[in-house]
């Protein structure tokens, strides 16, 4: 038997001290939740692959409790792809989830569906908050509803699951008064502004690329929804389909039609994620980034980008004589794009994510800085 609430009333009491929970009401539901029930096992990184942690012995189970309560991301199930296992699954941090709950702002008597079932513990956060006949969830894996079912069950929770294709919302029970996201879009479906009652919320983390983008707050209103970003970057596993593979874009092999030219832009740039954000929206999805060199045993020597129709650039880590040298190939200069990404930020006095908005309506969706109706905005593909 595990005596849990002195370990909830802990992480309650930590996400107090970290600024991540602040509502008595949300502070009750972490308090009243176990989160071990929904995290009975999870892996861990070791020696370059997955391995469950380990909960064989006694000391192995109580670092295990220790880690289940406290303000951990824990990945709970895995997937097979070409490139080797890929997270299907995590139970995210605790402090993201109340921070968005507190963010959705939900009162008594609304009605909340939440995109990405997972594990099922936001599913009982929300539940404890305001009773499980006014939750909604919906996953793509049916074997992730299934389980998220029983342990809701197990504590006393019947909230509506159903494995569906997130991106379609639940119109069978709509409308909904506030609709949260635990999963990133590269844009916001429709069908979630359609099942939204105006005035309402919908919070999920917008991404038109991989890492670039963070939470979108946005109301319901006549024409869509419109919001701003929240100002601290958060990152969620992409919606899928049932049955869609894990891909992502490889470098290329063949670099033979490359050119060669300098850049004062440094390789670190790809860091700042709101550069990033803003080279994405001009580069669009299906875009990949990593680290390269000649010798795999030492450090990389080069970063690098590429994008599905085979654009690519390559830029070396260390400079010379105060510039970078820069390797382009394809029909896109990719590297160009993110030298564009750079000297607008810097032109709007390098803006963090709070003063990014996002606009929504049927037919199109845009990204904005300070104003929606400015001249500094980037269309949404979608």
């Amino acid at each position: 038997m595990i005596d849990w609430k002195p370990r909830a009333r802990g992480l309650a009491d930590e996400l107090v001290q970290q600024g991540k929970l602040t509502s008595p009401e949300s502070r009750a539901a972490v308090e009243s939740t176990p989160r071990h029930e929904f995290v009975p096992a999870y892996y861990v990184h070791e020696g370059g692959g997955w391995q469950l942690a380990e909960t064989s012995t006694p000391a192995g189970r109580e670092a295990s409790l220790s880690r289940v309560y406290s303000n951990a991301v824990l990945i709970t199930a895995l997937s097979e792809s070409d490139a080797g296992q890929v997270v299907r699954s995590s139970s995210s941090q605790p402090g993201l989830m109340t921070r968005m709950l507190e963010a959705l702002d939900v009162h008594d008597g609304q009605r909340v569906l939440e995109i990405g079932t997972g594990t099922g513990y936001n599913a009982a956060l929300l539940s404890h908050r305001l009773g499980d006949d006014q939750v909604f969830s919906v996953d793509v894996d049916g074997d992730l509803v299934d389980a998220a079912r029983s342990r809701l069950a197990a504590i006393g929770y019947q909230p509506t699951l159903v494995t569906v294709d997130g991106a379609g919302g639940l119109p069978e029970h709509a409308p909904f008064d506030r609709i949260i996201a635990t999963c990133s879009v590269p844009a916001v479906p429709w069908a979630w502004v359609e099942q939204t009652r105006p005035g309402g919320l919908i919070l999920t983390d917008v991404k038109p690329a991989v890492n670039a983008g963070s939470l979108a707050l946005l109301r319901r209103t006549d024409s869509g929804a419109e919001g701003r970003f929240d100002r601290t970057y958060a990152a969620f596993m992409g919606l899928r389909k049932q049955g869609e593979a894990y891909t992502s874009v490889s470098r290329p092999r063949d670099r033979s039609d490359a050119a060669e030219r300098a850049t004062t832009v440094a390789p670190e740039t790809l860091q700042n994620l709101v550069v990033w954000f803003l080279a994405a929206l001009d580069i669009g999805a299906g875009v990949s980034c990593g680290y390269t060199g000649s010798d795999p045993a030492q450090a990389p020597t080069a970063a690098w980008i590429a994008t599905a129709d085979q654009s690519w650039a390559e830029i070396d880590l260390e400079p010379d004589g105060g510039a970078y040298r820069v390797r382009e190939g394809g029909p896109r200069p990719l590297w160009k794009t993110v030298e564009n990404a750079h000297a607008t930020w810097v032109q709007r006095d390098q803006p963090g994510w709070e003063r990014f908005g996002l606009t929504v309506t049927r037919n199109s969706q845009w990204v904005w800085i300070d104003d929606p109706d400015g001249a500094h905005c980037w269309r949404i593909h979608t």
